[in-house]
């Protein structure tokens, strides 16, 4: 079977089903089609009814071109399937992903700054001695029973180093990582929608009240910085500062997450890998190996804004078109022996935090708590291996798992 046999809305195709050989022979038959409308799709439950067909690009060179393609596509229509299919995003030219062009440059030129390294030195250092800290109680709760990685390390990670970035209060985090977690996903499959939606409302209602202290006194922080930014001489309004907020913290938290619980998967599932890490002079190659095979975002999309040709294909305007990172990440044309899973491997283009103008700000944080985390668990333990069945979320976009059990060696 094709991948084309399926229906890419509903989250119940990826949930249970390895789908790497039917991307693998999509990409060779026919690496471009049109997925006719059907089915209920939703990222975190029942969803409206998909009346709408969308292209699907299986292709890394066509997946890279078609992120490069300019303004002969557009982010503002909606940048994920499900957001598209119901109408379009009604955060465009609001929130930066879902914006484009000089309004675009002027935010990410405003918000870059909080994310390069340098003016991430001082959050490195507290993300490495709270990554020793989780690792040591974790281990030592375990004592050498199974522990389950997913709320026992990743929950307490990623989430942690964006709200420092964000300098959301201490007292606040473990609601807003709850609410990162129903608003993209879910970890059953009879979640209703609406718990998804109330979870998006309830990040976007905390960080409105947190943008409006922000701006009366603001800090050191990402956020203060937004609340700082003007296009055209006008500051972003409330609900812009409140949607790029609610951008940041799942994109900070979410990824990380669920790329650190894949990766330690990966360890479980092929141990050799980890010895090689382990005695692999530094964990940078094995981490780009780990966001290659996690790939998280699963796919993003785009709205044709003219006439394009992709492939044997032409894409019309206004048709949707969706660039799946988890087939261009597994393209045998680019990695050599793609379904390997290779810490060495070298060079790694990987689509993670995804390509071109809209790549991940984030880039640069989630790896540094990835390698910060494998870092000190090679230091740590020798041996990872599974203790029960993981359990993957249920979503049509993200890819990853709510629940890992593990046992580690020391």
């Amino acid at each position: 079977m094709l991948v084309a046999d399926f229906d890419l809305t509903e989250p119940r195709t990826f949930h249970r089903r390895d789908l790497s050989e039917h991307w693998r022979r999509q990409r060779a038959e026919r690496p471009v089609f049109w997925h006719p409308a059907r089915g209920t799709g939703s990222q975190a439950g029942k969803g409206a009814f998909c009346d709408t067909g969308f292209w699907v690009v299986t292709r890394y060179d066509d997946v890279v071109d078609l992120y490069r393609a300019g303004d002969a596509v557009t982010s503002e229509n909606g940048n994920v399937l499900d957001t598209l299919l119901s109408g379009g995003d009604s955060a465009s030219r609001k929130m930066l992903a879902v914006t484009d062009g000089a309004r675009h440059r002027t935010i990410r030129k405003k918000l870059v700054r909080s994310f390069t390294p340098r003016a991430l030195a001082e959050l490195t250092e507290r993300i490495r001695n709270r990554t020793v800290a989780v690792v040591d109680e974790a281990l030592t709760a375990a004592d050498g029973d199974s522990i389950d990685v997913a709320t026992r390390i990743a929950d307490r990670l990623p989430i942690e180093a964006i709200c420092d970035l964000m300098d959301v209060p201490a007292a606040d985090r473990p609601q807003l990582l709850s609410w990162n977690k129903a608003a993209l996903s879910a970890d059953e499959a009879d979640t209703e929608a609406f718990e998804s939606l109330i979870a998006r409302q309830e990040i976007l209602y905390y960080f409105a009240e947190l943008c409006e202290r922000r701006r009366r006194s603001p800090g050191l922080d990402v956020v203060s910085a937004l609340a700082q930014v003007e296009v055209d001489g006008v500051p972003l309004a409330e609900d812009e500062l409140a949607l790029n907020c609610y951008s940041l913290i799942l994109g900070g938290d979410e990824s990380s997450r669920m790329s650190a619980i894949t990766g330690i998967r990966a360890f479980a599932d092929h141990p050799e890998q980890w010895q090689t890490l382990r005695a692999a002079p530094s964990v940078d190659r094995g981490i780009e190996e780990i966001l290659r095979w996690s790939t998280p975002s699963m796919h993003f999309a785009r709205t044709a804004v003219r006439p394009i040709r992709v492939g044997s294909e032409v894409i019309e305007p206004g048709q949707i078109i969706t660039l799946w990172n988890s087939s261009a990440d597994f393209d045998e044309t680019v990695f050599a022996e793609p379904d390997v899973f290779d810490v060495t491997r070298h060079p790694n283009p990987h689509l993670a935090f995804g390509h071109g103008q809209h790549f991940c700000l984030g880039a640069f944080l989630a790896r540094t708590e990835l390698r910060a985390l494998f870092g000190e668990l090679r230091r740590r333990v020798s041996r990872i291996e599974l203790a029960g069945e993981p359990k993957r979320v249920y979503s049509n976009f993200l890819f990853g798992y709510s629940s890992l059990p593990v046992r580690f060696s020391r």
